[in-house]
């Protein structure tokens, strides 16, 4: 069976580890404390440090988004998929922050394959998901499917491709896609609310939106449609993340309100 997206306003919130080393990681993941539950690990975390830093964050208890975007032919993005939820086994090292064996090990929550793989790529991934969680007894892992990059800017045809994107998404058997909080509210509707938005280029009100071209704030995000926010620059570079953090969960809950 697959995880669901949580009721709570704090499991709305993903924060994406976007740092340099896994020492800055791991001190931004204690200081957030109990305030994050799910963290993103991407390129740079995993290209430097591979598995350990996902199964440092599920010994914590801590869910993972794996963001690796998988893209290739089928039979290799399966065979990827499926190391992907072997990641959400517990070694038998497994130790929590004191050194001790770990009480908890969260399996891998969510994980990202790209559209444009096409339809049996992305049925290759989807059946490959379930299969490994049934055979490692873990829970299976949401499989997303990039539509457009947020970087990119808004073109006429993007609303456009985004949902022809997420239609394929969805017939293929994946759990939902990657899209801008523009996009959100048209998936919303034309997809069903079981289907899962995860929304990336998240910018508090009065934030800079960087090197993001469609950019919405938590609120109007979650008003319009979107599962999932990720988060980086806006808590990582504050002065004071976990605040950061608190900030953006407020105004999730306004929004659930």
């Amino acid at each position: 069976m697959a995880q669901g997206t949580g009721h709570k306003a704090q499991d709305r919130l993903i924060v994406a580890l976007d740092v340099p080393t896994f020492d800055e990681a791991r001190k931004l993941v204690d200081a957030m404390g109990e305030t994050v539950t799910t963290y993103k690990v991407g390129y740079q975390q995993f290209v430097a440090y591979g598995p350990f830093v996902v199964r440092y964050l599920a010994a914590q208890g801590k869910k993972v988004f794996l963001d690796l975007k998988f893209h290739d032919i089928p039979n290799t993005v399966a065979n990827a998929v499926a190391s992907a939820v072997g990641l959400g086994v517990a070694p038998y090292d497994a130790l929590d922050p004191d050194g001790k064996k770990a009480g908890v090990f969260a399996p891998l929550f969510m994980t990202t394959i790209h559209t444009q793989g096409g339809l049996e790529m992305m049925k290759a991934a989807a059946e490959s998901a379930r299969r490994t969680a049934e055979a490692f007894k873990v829970a299976r892992p949401l499989v997303v499917g990039v539509t457009v990059l947020t970087s990119d800017a808004t073109t006429a045809n993007t609303a456009e491709a985004v949902l022809e994107r997420a239609r394929l998404a969805k017939a293929s058997g994946l759990d939902g896609v990657v899209a801008s909080a523009k996009e959100a509210g048209m998936l919303r509707r034309e997809l069903g609310k079981d289907f899962v938005v995860v929304t990336p280029g998240i910018r508090p009100a009065g934030g800079d939106a960087g090197d993001q071209k469609r950019v919405e704030t938590p609120l109007s995000a979650i008003r319009s449609g979107a599962s999932f926010l990720v988060v980086g620059r806006p808590i990582v570079q504050s002065a004071d993340p976990r605040a950061a953090a608190e900030a953006i969960v407020r105004e999730i809950e306004q929004a659930l309100a």
